[in-house]
């Protein structure tokens, strides 16, 4: 029995030293790149605050007024958000880029090692956005920690490093861009909406931030889709076409199925807005109207007029 654990615990090393030696030796020298070991950790960590610690910690206690607090971050994200856009503009995507098949430079060049950088400061940004569920959990907002939430926020980190580990740019990077362009949108709206009753009525157009982040999967797939349908494309790492694809897929699915639970079934209006919505019409919190559920009340990051991010 020992000898056999023993065994396992060397085809185990072995495996991880084999999916490490195809890393980027460029990628390596930024923070947390070395190996999936802290990463994983800081993931870990995550999942056990804010599925155990966090809730039990907050039980008794008065939830957070964090308003200042979201404030900054949200407007610090879209700030970075924008960076981040630029950056893989600038990299490539406006200036040697096909936007079809695109293989990673794996050059030193200075456009190459700019690809390499932002790659790696999509990836952090996807770090710094676990603070989405934290400011959830402080301010007891339970409801908003959903399965969705969690698994999007846990698993875009890891498959993200292992995907700039092995191909910093390129096609592949292709989805990180319209997320971060997505985020742009996304964050400017939670910012304004976190700063309280007076900007409300700047926020008319948030019903189409769900069709925004479906459009965003549809885009992602269509993209990687592409590759089926080439004679030829010397893209190194076709796996990660492979994952791009199923991941713009699957939250293709899990977000229309929320879309369909919010604004068709108004699962998730106030009950006075669900009685009014049966009239025709939805009654926001600043008085104004809607036709039909399209203008449910829902809650992310800090506002009442907030909905699931991606």
């Amino acid at each position: 029995m020992l000898r056999q654990l023993q065994e396992w615990g060397s085809h185990a090393v072995d495996i991880y030293d084999f999916l490490l030696a195809g890393a980027d030796p460029r990628i390596q020298k930024y923070p947390l790149m070395q190996n999936p070991i802290a990463m994983s950790a800081i993931l870990l960590g995550y999942l056990f605050f804010v599925m155990y610690l966090g809730p039990r910690m907050m039980a008794n206690r008065k939830p957070f007024q964090l308003k200042e607090a979201m404030i900054v971050y949200n407007f610090s994200l879209v700030a970075l958000s924008i960076l981040i856009v630029y950056e893989f503009l600038m990299s490539g995507w406006t200036s040697t880029y096909t936007w079809r098949c695109d293989p990673v430079d794996t050059s030193d060049s200075p456009e190459a090692l700019r690809m390499v950088r932002v790659a790696w400061l999509f990836w952090f940004s996807k770090i710094i956005e676990l603070m989405d569920t934290l400011f959830f959990v402080l301010r007891k907002k339970d409801g908003q920690v959903t399965f969705l939430h969690i698994f999007h926020h846990s698993f875009m980190p890891w498959t993200w490093w292992w995907g700039i580990v092995y191909a910093p740019g390129g096609m592949g990077s292709f989805h990180a861009m319209v997320n971060s362009s997505v985020h742009i949108i996304m964050y400017f709206y939670y910012g304004l909406a976190a700063a309280g009753p007076r900007f409300q009525k700047f926020l008319w157009w948030k019903k189409y931030m769900t069709a925004i982040q479906l459009t965003q999967f549809v885009l992602v797939s269509l993209h990687a889709t592409q590759y089926y349908f080439m004679d030829s494309c010397d893209y190194q790492f076709p796996m990660i076409l492979h994952l791009i694809w199923m991941y713009g897929t699957f939250f293709f699915v899990l977000f229309s199925n929320f879309w369909i639970q919010a604004y068709v079934k108004g699962k998730r209006l106030p009950k006075q807005d669900v009685k009014q919505s049966m009239n025709g019409t939805a009654v926001h919190a600043n008085g104004k109207q809607e036709n039909g559920i399209n203008g449910s009340n829902r809650q992310e990051n800090g506002s009442s007029h907030k909905m699931k991010k991606a």
